[in-house]
């Protein structure tokens, strides 16, 4: 018997192709498009909320993009059931108002939860959020006491070195970024004249100090004389014997105009024209000399009276503790350095004994007939490695409160990180370090040396103690620096020129205590007569010179 073949029913389908109708076996059955390509791995995901990174957020979506067929749907009324977040959300500090500015970092991230999106959350995720609150409190914790010392405080007014009297005439004005484009780059190496005084040896075990071997500064009594230009018996002496000089002046006064744009606080400089000479003072019993602390910090300080940290009284220590530290490292007691003339402010009669200085009296040609001659300083020597002689100057860079002048502690950073503190010091004594450099440079010593001398009770401004030492090249640290003697000539050079243009008589150069500006006056010739001394010193010189 022959297998017998039965045709299978052909659909026809007029509009297209395929089948017309559903199978009865698929009939009702939801269908889902699919691939086998898709990943298996959730079952079900009852927060929608599980991949809150969105590049995992399809990692499990077909390429089909599927429907809703097995989506489960609840019949009864739930318009009446609501999801209650009981959590307290926890504003952080950093976000009250001021603080850091906005903190555009990771913690900026970080947001409470919204009340928009409540939702119930998985065991995981409760201790995830737990762990992300313990977190927030422990930087709070962390940042509650620095938030106050980031504030910014408005800088007050300062006032004037000096106060400017009606009669005063301003001659020039004098803005700092066009004194920063001046440049004199002629400049010579210059002669020496004369020097005189003698200079104790440095002492080498110094070098050694660091934070764990710290040694106590001590209270060394001796004599600091700082005299004024016209008081200098030398510089009257040499107004005679140097007949094309016409600049007189010393190296505290010409590094003050040579750092002029780098000063923020008020200073002033007395200039007397007599005949074609130019003669640099300063005013008696001022502040001239007093070493400014954190001038040019983003927030100085600005306590006033008798705080422990006001601008004055933090002037008088950093002064201080200069004084105590640069004769502190020296072999004192021993054999001394001698130049070939006697210290010509040292009187026999004067009580005490004279710090160790050295002082070298050096002529410059800046052209245009105008020949500079300057009183500079050197503090010390040592000998070198060939046993050759070399001169210093010594200086301290000393921390008053860390938290007010930069963050940084000394005693955590500056045996590991000693360019940090360095950088910190450039960045708030840019100026005090800058006049320092350019007296080294014009006196012409070998090295510089830095000591780094700190409170011994941040509270206790008697006590100190010196936790290292650092030496520079004084050419090297200037450009380190971004110091430019080119520049620095250059603005001494364009003050000169103005002045020679004028009438004899006396002139005052003023710092503004607010603007970046110089302001040449000129004054009656009575002013400050006061004081007794620039008058006759004026009068002598003239004498001398006819």
């Amino acid at each position: 018997m022959t297998a017998r073949f039965e045709p299978p029913v052909v659909q026809d389908n007029p509009t297209g192709w395929g089948p017309n109708t559903i199978p009865s076996q698929y009939k009702d059955m939801p269908y889902q498009p699919f691939s086998k390509a898709d990943r298996i791995g959730k079952v079900a995901d009852w927060t929608g909320n599980t991949y809150s990174d969105r590049r995992h957020m399809n990692k499990y979506a077909s390429q089909f993009q599927g429907g809703q067929q097995y989506s489960y749907y609840h019949e009864e009324d739930e318009s009446s059931f609501q999801l209650v977040d009981t959590s307290r959300t926890t504003k952080p500090m950093y976000g009250r108002g001021r603080g850091r500015g906005n903190f555009r970092g990771r913690w900026n991230s970080i947001k409470p939860m919204q009340n928009s999106q409540l939702q119930t959350l998985t065991k995981a995720q409760k201790i995830k959020e737990r762990n992300r609150m313990m977190q927030v409190q422990k930087w709070q914790k962390q940042n509650a006491g620095r938030v106050n010392y980031q504030r910014q405080v408005p800088i007050k007014s300062r006032e004037a070195s000096v106060t400017v009297k009606p009669d005063w005439i301003v001659i020039e004005e004098m803005d700092f970024p066009r004194l920063s484009k001046l440049a004199l780059p002629t400049v010579q190496e210059p002669q020496d004249l004369i020097q005189a005084g003698a200079l104790e040896y440095y002492d080498k075990t110094y070098e050694k100090v660091n934070v764990k071997t710290e040694k106590p500064l001590q209270r060394i009594d001796r004599i600091f004389h700082t005299v004024t230009t016209t008081d200098d018996p030398i510089i009257r002496k040499l107004v005679k014997s140097e007949p094309e000089a016409n600049v007189f002046v010393t190296d505290s006064i010409l590094s003050t105009l040579m750092c002029a744009t780098r000063s923020v606080y008020s200073w002033d400089i007395v200039v007397d024209k007599v005949g074609n000479k130019i003669f640099f003072d300063k005013r008696e019993n001022t502040e001239f000399d007093l070493l400014t602390v954190s001038e040019t910090s983003t927030e100085p300080p600005q306590d006033e009276g008798n705080s422990l940290n006001s601008p004055r009284n933090l002037a008088l220590e950093a002064t201080f503790i200069n004084h105590n530290f640069s004769q502190q490292v020296l072999k004192m007691g021993e054999e001394k350095y001698k130049f070939p003339e006697e210290n010509p402010f040292h009187d026999a009669d004067e009580e005490g004994e004279v710090c160790s200085v050295g002082y070298r009296y050096r002529k410059w040609s800046l052209g245009n007939d105008l020949v500079l001659v300057s009183r500079c300083e050197v503090d010390a020597a040592q000998q070198g490695t060939n046993n050759d002689l070399q001169f210093l100057n010594i200086k301290a860079l000393n921390e008053w409160d860390s938290r007010y002048s930069g963050g940084i502690d000394w005693r955590q950073k500056l045996d590991q990180q000693k360019g940090a503190v360095l950088a910190n010091e450039l960045k708030s004594n840019n100026s005090k370090l800058g006049k320092w450099t350019v007296q080294a440079i014009l006196a012409g010593v070998d090295y510089i040396k830095f000591g780094y001398v700190t409170r011994y009770n941040v509270k206790d401004s008697n006590r100190h103690v010196i936790l290292g030492m650092q030496q520079f090249k004084p050419t090297d640290f200037a450009q380190q620096i971004n110091l430019s003697m080119d520049n620095a000539w250059g603005i001494v050079r364009c003050i000169l020129d103005i002045i020679m243009k004028q009438k004899d008589g006396k002139y005052l150069i003023v710092k503004d205590p607010n603007k970046n500006m110089l302001r040449l006056y000129d004054i009656p010739d009575n002013t400050f007569d006061s004081e007794d001394s620039e008058e006759s010193s004026d009068e002598e010189i003239s004498e001398e010179e006819e």
